[in-house]
């Protein structure tokens, strides 16, 4: 690994180059592995397949429809856990990190515990509305949802954390309206956080795998998306397992680029 030195730049150590080069090749080498398999003449076919087409609708509808949600929710709690020191703020704040590191096979079966038919929750929401989550469109935007929202609201958070209130005390002392400082003062000042906030949490969403196999199943044009239709690809059709995490892995190190230097200052 060769670097350029800037003047008062201290000399890369050879052996903590080393090291970093090994690291660096843990994480490159199998992106570079997918590439050298990749079925490049026959991509356009094997990405307009049925099974592909169909993952790739619902992928796109069910993210997008999460990261709404999330943002319906997620930023109000953000707002809360920032701004009001209530009994247990801390406990809500870890319960909200939570499935960012809990494995997500165990969070989809707590959402079936909680969401399925005999659920907690999805039992009388069931008597009520006739609405079962488990195995449909709907259980994904809920798993999805679960597994990503959280990065909208600590990213949220932190930015309403530590932005400078003195805007919003002055546009209250002007008579502006809670609604009217969170919607003209707030909001805007945080935008390039909240912005960031969306596209991780979409993301995220796009490629969950383990709470919405576990919650809502693998059933190709209901609830199979484009990681579901990779795990089932892998064992039947390697050239489309391969085209479809191509192409998530540059969706992927788009976003991640694109948000690099944002995340400096917001995370």
């Amino acid at each position: 690994m060769t670097t350029r030195r800037r003047r008062g730049q201290p000399r890369l150590p050879f052996l903590l180059g080393i090291l970093a080069t090994a690291g660096m090749a843990l994480f490159l080498l199998p992106v570079l592995g997918l590439f050298s398999r990749a079925p490049w003449t026959r991509l356009p076919a094997l990405l307009g397949s049925d099974i592909v087409t169909d993952a790739i609708r619902l992928s796109t509808v069910t993210s997008l429809a999460a990261t709404a949600l999330s943002f319906a929710v997620g930023v109000p709690l953000a707002w809360v856990l920032a701004r009001v020191d209530f009994v247990g703020r801390s406990l809500v704040r870890g319960t909200v990190a939570l499935p960012l590191i809990l494995p997500p096979v165990v969070g989809g079966a707590a959402l079936l515990f909680a969401f399925g038919r005999r659920g907690l929750v999805g039992a009388p929401l069931e008597q009520a509305t006739g609405l079962v989550l488990p195995f449909s469109a709907w259980g994904v935007v809920v798993a999805n949802t679960f597994v990503a929202m959280p990065f909208l609201v600590i990213t949220v958070e932190g930015a309403l954390r530590t932005m400078d209130r003195r805007y919003e005390e002055a546009a209250a002392s002007l008579g502006a309206g809670r609604w009217t400082v969170l919607r003209r003062v707030t909001l805007p000042t945080i935008t390039p956080s909240l912005v960031a906030g969306l596209v991780l949490c979409w993301a995220r969403a796009f490629g969950e795998f383990g709470a919405t196999i576990t919650f809502a199943g693998n059933l190709q044009g209901r609830t199979q998306t484009l990681p579901l239709a990779v795990f089932v690809a892998l064992e039947r059709d390697r050239d489309t397992a391969v085209a479809i995490s191509l192409v998530m892995v540059l969706i992927s190190l788009f976003v991640l680029v694109s948000l690099r230097e944002r995340w400096r200052g917001t995370l």
